[in-house]
């Protein structure tokens, strides 16, 4: 799931430089619903939602298909992958407390530490050796990708909260279904008509069609299951590798660079992976 998303991020970078965002978030998840559909189907495992599946139905396709995607694609385009990867995945912040006051999960007191410094690496990046508070358009980005944090964090926790009565992946094409529908008309609200395919580029749609394919359909999926199966605090800690890899993927195929101040942000924010993770193992 990990490098699914890493890589996601960078490929979405490719296909916002031609698709306007809720657009290019409102195909890729129909196309992830397309993909979804047809083998569920095939294999008899399609069926209505039950009905009290419906609340986290809704949680994960309005707070993490809809609310974190849109955001997140709206600040991709604004900011640099790189830095838009590490943004979004700030995630612990909002989630540790979270499952604190509302699951009952206790924290460790290492994994506390984990979850402080993870978020002193995040801290970093909003220094005034790192960040231009003079730039608008980059501030609006990064507020975005804060904002689709917070969306994704309520998905986490209500998601470990819920009694499940289907499995996620029988959820999965329903929770695409409905987000493709929101988007779209977010889409046609905000951007007017949808893009046309003949003035787009092979890369745009290859793009799409991976966003579609692994970042949605499979990531998703994969990320309700684990979810499901870890406390909150502790998944929300491991996607943190999610920016550290990405960081990489985006300076080897887009060219940006290996900022100084992204490289020990990673860093820090990796060994607060290591010690949350660790700590939360000790702990049980």
């Amino acid at each position: 799931m990990v490098t699914a998303w890493s890589l996601n991020w960078v490929v979405m970078k490719v296909a916002v430089q031609e698709i306007r965002p809720l657009w290019a978030v409102a195909i890729r998840t129909a196309l992830a619903a397309l993909v979804l559909f047809p083998p569920l189907l095939a294999t008899r495992q399609l069926r209505r939602p039950p009905r009290a599946d419906l609340p986290v139905l809704l949680a994960i396709s309005l707070f993490h298909m809809t609310a974190f995607a849109a955001l997140m694609t709206m600040g991709l385009a604004l900011v640099p992958a790189g830095r838009a990867i590490v943004l979004g995945y700030t995630t612990p912040l909002w989630v540790a407390p979270a499952a604190f006051l509302f699951l009952g999960e206790r924290i460790s007191a290492r994994q506390s530490a984990g979850i402080v410094v993870g978020l002193v690496g995040l801290l970093l990046l909003f220094g005034p050796a790192s960040l231009d508070w003079g730039n608008r358009q980059a501030l609006l980005g990064q507020v975005l990708l804060l904002a689709a944090a917070l969306c994704w964090s309520v998905s986490i926790v209500y998601t470990r909260a819920h009694r499940w009565v289907a499995t996620p992946l029988q959820l999965m094409p329903w929770q695409c279904l409905l987000a493709t529908m929101v988007l779209a008309s977010l889409a046609v609200l905000v951007e007017g008509p949808p893009p046309d395919p003949g003035r787009t580029s092979t890369a745009a749609l290859l793009a799409l069609a991976y966003n579609g394919v692994i970042g949605t359909a499979l990531g998703f999926w994969a990320m309700t299951v684990v979810n499901r199966r870890v406390p909150a605090t502790t998944a929300a800690l491991g996607v943190l590798a999610t920016p550290v890899l990405g960081i990489g993927l985006s300076a080897a195929v887009l060219g940006e660079g290996f900022d100084p101040m992204l490289i020990l942000s990673a860093f820090i924010i990796l060994a607060g992976i290591a010690m949350g993770v660790t700590g939360r193992k000790r702990s049980a």
